[in-house]
């Protein structure tokens, strides 16, 4: 269930921890599993972590829920992590999540049509000081004014 691309993946993490305690890199190996399968987890491939990092199921399945990074359901190929926490919030989150919402014909929570972009509402990203913001991959928008959201995501393909 985990391919030997993703086991070397996770084998280099696991190789950052002291010996015995692989357990620590389960955070790494579910977003390597989950990037092979399109971008999702589900039981069978977080036991299969579990497995493989000789540890209980259920505590990788708390990692795998209690962090907003996992993807439980369908997501599109690019995922807009709108932060709304008190930052953001106060400088207008909710209405460029809005705006979002209605340029893109979808709710927080659904992918687009075409399966190009899905929209999540997470808590705090660390970047308040850009406040309002969001991520798409690994890339930070900060400051975002409706013009900069219709521009990036007008961007994406």
């Amino acid at each position: 269930m985990i391919s030997d691309n993703a086991k070397k993946q996770i084998d280099s993490w696991i190789a950052k921890y002291p010996q015995g305690k692989q357990s620590s890199a389960v955070m790494e190996a579910l977003k390597v599993v989950q990037a092979e399968n399109n971008n999702q987890l589900n039981h069978d491939l977080i036991q299969a972590v579990a497995d493989y990092l000789d540890m209980p199921g259920i505590a990788a399945a708390e990692v795998a829920t209690f962090y907003e990074n996992y993807n439980h359901k369908p997501v599109g190929k690019h995922i807009i992590r709108f932060c709304h926490n008190i930052s953001c919030m106060l400088t207008g989150a909710d209405d460029l999540i809005s705006h979002l919402e209605t340029k893109l014909g979808v709710k927080t929570g659904e992918v687009t049509k075409d399966g190009l972009i899905s929209v999540k509402k997470v808590e705090c990203l660390g970047a308040c000081v850009g406040a309002p913001m969001f991520q798409i991959g690994d890339q930070y928008y900060e400051n975002l004014t409706t013009d900069k959201v219709d521009e990036i995501v007008d961007g994406l393909k």
